[in-house]
Parts: structure tokens; sequence; C-alpha cells
């Protein structure tokens, strides 16, 4: 814990403004919420290639750098975008890319974005979400160009027999992420998801949808973690797949 407090302190002071309460409580949340989840991020040591979607900005850094591993971020908020290139400025395995990954490649998105950094930011609006944490609700919105992770990967000649993980956070859009990643779902040998059994966000996915979606692609869930619930209401679950082919 005091390491990570060192890490981020150090971090906000050369790579951004003056340090910020609402700043150390995100990157300390992220600290309890992943020794809480640490059975579901094991599988960090049996990878050396990581694509990141729902990058925000670049928490998990210093848990990958840990493991030495090669990561693409994926983030689609240009400001909170300039600020995951310099977190990671210093670390050389780990690139960042600009783009809002989606089903197809030819759909313009009215992207909302929250109070939280960024984070909790979505193509959705919020539903279940406000119940759970009242805090954060959108305060703006811009327009922004889907892709495909198909695309991206294409366009930037990524070497997919290298990177076996992919890691997502994107707010009720994984089951779109998946669909437009197909072609190299098999790539991969585990898929981590955060999702929940009810709505978070309004007309987001739910966990059964993207548990069968990827049933059908010789996926199996080896951990299923809760993190939050409403009452009355359903779950949030920190969700690891294992690729049962490869």
């Amino acid at each position: 814990m005091q390491e990570l407090l060192r890490q981020t302190i150090n971090s906000l002071r050369i790579n951004g403004p003056a340090i910020t309460l609402k700043k150390i409580y995100l990157y300390f949340y992220v600290y309890l919420y992943e020794v809480k989840l640490k059975s579901t991020t094991g599988f960090l040591k049996k990878v050396s290639c990581v694509i990141h979607i729902g990058a925000n900005e670049g928490q998990e850094r210093f848990e990958y750098s840990k493991h030495g591993l090669n990561v693409i971020w994926v983030e689609p908020i240009p400001s909170v975008f300039q600020k995951l290139v310099a977190n990671i400025e210093n670390f050389p395995k780990q690139k960042a890319l600009n783009y809002l990954i989606t089903a197809d490649d030819h759909s313009e998105y009215e992207f909302k974005i929250s109070n939280y950094d960024g984070g909790s930011s979505s193509i959705f609006d919020l539903s279940g979400h406000a119940e759970i944490w009242p805090s954060i609700h959108y305060v703006k919105s811009i327009k922004i160009q889907g892709h495909t992770l198909g695309s991206v990967i294409a366009n930037h000649d990524i070497a997919m027999n290298n990177y076996q993980a992919l890691i997502m956070d994107v707010q009720g859009a994984e089951l779109m992420v998946l669909m437009g990643a197909q072609k190299y779902l098999k790539c991969f040998k585990y898929i981590k998801v955060e999702a929940s059994d009810f709505e978070l966000y309004a007309g987001g996915c739910l966990l059964d949808e993207i548990t069968n979606f990827l049933i059908e692609h010789d996926f199996m869930i080896e951990k299923k973690i809760k993190f939050a619930e409403q009452t009355g209401k359903g779950n949030c679950y920190n969700v690891l797949y294992r690729n049962t082919i490869s």
C-alpha cells in the first residue's frame, strides 16, 4: 500500500498537476480493488503481452511492469489519453492508442464523460450505477468515431500471436468490443472483464450475454469475484475467462 501511494504521488508530481485528494483516492481505490480481486490477476504471470481496453490513466501500469509485460493501452477520451501517455512515459514496454473500440467501424457515438477523472465514462447512460455510486455522474459528452479492435490490430500491425490476454473496462460495451474482435479471440488465452447481472448502464450488456458469447468461442469462466451489489437488483463481478483450446 505504501509503495503504491509513493509511486502515485511521484507520478503525479512528475507527469501531472498538483496532487488532489480525488487523485489519491482514485489510485487508492484501484489498489484496494486489485488486492481484493488478486485471484483474477494471477494469470498475468502466465502471459507476456496484454491489450487493455478502457485504459483511463493507466492505473495498472505498475502491476503490469512488475510482471515485465508488454502492454497496449486503448483509451477513447482525448484528454485522458494525454495523461495516460505521460503516465507510461517511463515504461518502455507499454504504449497507448487513442480509440473508442466498438462493434463496427462506421458509427459515431455520443461518449458521456464522468466527473470521476473519466472513470465510469461510457457510450451508455447511467442506470443502476447511479444507485451504487451516487457521487459519480456525467458532466459532458463528446462525439467519437468507433473502431473495431480487429481494425485497430490490422492498422497498427499488432502481432497477435504475442498477445495472450485481453482486459476490458468499457462500461457496458464489452459485448460490442468482443463482436468486433471475433477474428482474433482465438489468440487470447485469457479475457478479463468487469460485468454485472443487472443493468448498470442503460442498454449495456449483462454478464450472461458476455459469458454465452464467449462460450461459443471456446472460453469458460475461470474466476468470478463479486465486488459490488445493489440490494434487490444484482451484483457486479470481476470475471476471468480462459480459452479452453489454446
